[in-house]
């Protein structure tokens, strides 16, 4: 463990791992602390998800949304991860002295849009102000709570050898849109965030079947980040086949020109689901009936052999281990 934060900390990689185990869990630990997207609260015939989560983008509008509504389904996703209803929020804004006013405007408005389409209602908020220079123009965060679904039994942890592995979408498209914002690179190219609520999408397969075992958001880290989260969570391995995964070819071609690889980076709209393979097509199926998982595919397979590690299939049938995620690509992308 480092001395010193770096931006590598908040990246969603080894060092955010090492960073909440040894200061984070070793002081907060009791047993509703969760590794999951959000906390199961168990109020006997009720049962509550509860998530948190702070929204630091720059910039903080981008082709796609803006933080506003990044807010929104970043909170929304981690409730919809653990296979509840988002039911309410709260909002904390703090806000840099001299922020135009009709930026914020936009920002609200973007909230309030993103949060009815799921119906989710904002309970309560705060608001600061600091001094120019004490923060970037504006940062968000966004608590919800949501009512757990009956038939929804999902965790990190229940992954099971001989699973099938599905993403519901093609992946790398919000971080690729944050890189190309900040015009570091000078290379232009139509990509769009996947940025979106998620709420409907779980539904529909939950509806298609009751056995879904995980379901993660694809955010920090991307896909290969949550891909390892799962395999260390349920003491499994995971073996992914590269011509599966879908990315479309405007990231492909920012990913090649910059030596990145699409599966670290990260999504705003994607869901990591891990289904018994009987269940696999059904809830693929579900998937590319809803707004959002059009071209969800089936990626791979959980494997008793190699646990904590994910194996990348090649095109021409070779074997790989999937590096480990470490260090820092795209500071504040969520």
């Amino acid at each position: 463990m480092d001395k010193n934060i770096t931006l590598a900390h908040g990246a969603g990689g080894r060092q955010t791992n090492e960073l909440i185990e040894s200061v984070f869990k070793a002081h907060f630990a009791n047993d509703t602390l969760t590794a999951d997207d959000a906390a199961i609260l168990d109020f006997g015939e009720v049962k509550l998800a509860f998530s948190t989560d702070g929204f630091i983008v720059s910039p903080y509008e981008f082709p796609g949304g803006n933080i506003g509504k990044l807010s929104i389904c970043g909170t929304v996703n981690d409730l919809a991860c653990m296979g509840a209803k988002p039911e309410y929020l709260t909002c904390a804004f703090v806000i840099e002295e001299g922020f135009p006013v009709d930026k914020l405007e936009e920002i609200a408005a973007a909230m309030e849009k993103t949060a009815a389409e799921v119906g989710v209602k904002f309970a309560a908020g705060d608001t600061k102000v600091a001094g120019k220079g004490q923060v970037d123009k504006i940062f968000i965060t966004t608590t919800g709570v949501g009512r757990v679904d009956e038939r929804a039994k999902t965790s990190g942890a229940f992954a099971k050898p001989g699973d099938a592995v599905i993403v519901s979408g093609d992946i790398g498209r919000h971080g690729c849109t944050i890189l190309l914002a900040r015009d570091e690179y000078g290379i232009s190219a139509d990509v769009t965030s996947d940025c979106a609520p998620l709420w409907h999408n779980v539904e529909a397969m939950l509806a298609a079947s009751e056995d879904i075992h995980v379901i993660r958001d694809a955010t920090r880290g991307g896909v290969g980040t949550v891909l390892y989260e799962i395999a260390g969570q349920s003491n499994v391995g995971i073996e992914i086949e590269s011509e599966k995964v879908p990315v479309a070819d405007e990231v492909k071609g920012v990913c090649g020109m910059l030596g990145l690889d699409p599966l670290y980076l990260a999504c705003e709209g994607r869901l990591v689901i891990i289904v018994p393979q009987e269940d696999a097509v059904k809830v693929r199926d579900a998937l590319r009936s809803c707004r959002y998982s059009k071209n969800a595919e089936i990626i791979g397979t959980v494997t008793e052999s190699d646990p904590g590690k994910v194996i990348l299939k090649t095109a021409i049938g070779a074997k790989t281990l999937l590096p480990q995620p470490r260090g820092e690509l795209l500071p504040r992308i969520c």
